[in-house]
């Protein structure tokens, strides 16, 4: 497959294909007998609380099994004790085989490669395919694990180093000849568990919402959801509470100033709009000159924000200007300075009167 159709893969929601008869062909190209039983779950978080109670012992199981809901969401203590009631006739998972069934193919893949290609060949194909697909699926592969380990500790962060990616494995798989079960597992499947005996397997996502460089970002809801109620709520990248995007709404000045959290306070600043925020909050210019104004956002227990005010010197189309607000470092004291900081020159080098 092209970049494009693996970046598609990563990015793909909602059910797709046989994810059993998927995972059963890489158990076979693996040279593994197949699992004596599949369970296919909605979520990672489901198949991470699935994969640490099949592996742990009885405290382990007593522990998970006292911390339920498992998975968020209405209904979640029942779903959780539901899936608990389905593993109990499950037995014993055997070892985990994720080095038999990902890791060595991989390798073998790779050395074949390398060994035709060369190092320089190799990392042409690498930058063309998996190196540009990597940064964007990582992103999501580390928030989904950062809401494991919020979602049930050190237990569930840890049987993630178990997990095959299934869909999240795009990058290295865009890179490979062969390894048809692994590809036809992350065409249709999220991440998933193998054993000797028993396969989890779970769903993709039923929603994924990103921003323009492929971070998680919703303002109205959460960025990534499944269908039990799992889900990753984030603005541009930031993991924020589940209920901020509500309270995004009904935000005022008081509101941002009162919050506690800096980089919430920064979410909300960036929401509201910063020249709504100096209008509404009444702050005072700092200094004023022929290329601007200077505006300072006092914070509370952070660093002040310090913008420049400044007026397009190209008219829009209708003959109107547009104003714009220029970030700038606080040690900033002057208009001119701000506006000659942001062309990367000192103050008294910016001469605006030479601009065309």
């Amino acid at each position: 497959m092209e970049t494009l159709t693996w970046e598609r893969v990563a990015r793909a929601t909602g059910a797709g294909g046989d994810p059993e008869a998927a995972v059963r062909q890489a158990y076979r190209d693996a040279g593994l007998v197949e699992p004596e039983h599949v369970v296919v779950l909605s979520s990672p978080a489901a198949g991470a609380v699935a994969a640490a109670w099949l592996t742990g012992d009885d405290a382990r199981r007593q522990a998970l099994e006292e911390a339920v809901p498992a998975v968020r969401g209405p209904g979640g203590a029942d779903r959780a004790q539901a899936l608990f009631g389905a593993l109990r006739p499950v037995g014993e998972p055997g070892r985990s085989v994720r080095d038999v069934v990902r890791t060595q193919p991989w390798e073998r893949a790779r050395a074949a490669l390398y060994a035709e290609l060369g190092p320089t060949g190799w990392a042409a194909l690498w930058d063309q395919t998996g190196g540009r697909l990597w940064p964007q699926v990582d992103q999501l592969v580390t928030a989904v694990r950062r809401g494991l380990a919020d979602l049930g500790g050190e237990a569930l962060r840890q049987v993630t180093l178990d997990a095959v990616l299934g869909q999240h494995d795009a990058p290295w798989l865009s890179a490979f000849d062969g390894l048809d079960g692994l590809k036809r597992v992350a065409e249709c499947a999220g991440w998933w568990w193998p054993y000797e005996r028993v396969a989890i397997i779970t769903e993709r996502p039923v929603e994924l919402h990103l921003d323009e460089l492929a971070r998680l970002h919703r303002a109205d809801g959460p960025a990534m959801s499944y269908s039990d109620g799992f889900a990753l709520h984030a603005w541009h990248g930031m993991p924020v509470p589940a209920e901020f995007g509500a309270s995004m709404r009904d935000l005022t000045p008081e509101r941002i100033r009162n919050e506690d959290n800096a980089e919430l306070r920064r979410v909300m600043l960036e929401h509201f709009g910063y020249d709504r925020y100096l209008a509404e909050s009444g702050a005072r210019p700092l200094h004023r000159d022929e290329t601007g104004v200077l505006w300072c956002i006092d914070l509370p227990g952070d660093e002040s924000i310090t913008m420049v005010e400044v007026v397009n010197s190209t008219p829009e189309p209708d003959g109107t200007s547009r104003t714009y607000f220029l970030r700038v470092p606080p040690w900033v004291q002057r208009a001119r300075e701000g506006v000659a900081w942001t062309f990367g020159i000192a103050e008294e080098d910016y001469r605006p009167e030479r601009e065309t």
